[in-house]
């Protein structure tokens, strides 16, 4: 079974932006926590993910 996102084009543009924004809060944090750091590089790592987030939606 695959589940399947459809959202319209304006939801699509909110929920990329938002996401894209978080990430990059979360990035800027983990380099604030400190770059080399365990919390830093998680913070990092899922600051790139959720600003990838909107890569796998279907956008119809």
């Amino acid at each position: 079974m695959t589940a399947s996102v459809e959202l319209t084009e304006r939801q699509y543009r909110l929920l990329d932006t938002t996401s894209k924004l978080v990430g990059l809060a979360l990035v800027a944090a983990g380099l604030e926590v400190g770059g080399g750091t365990l919390a830093g590089i998680a913070l990092a790592i899922v600051g790139a993910a959720c600003a990838t987030a909107t890569v796998f939606i279907t956008n119809e």
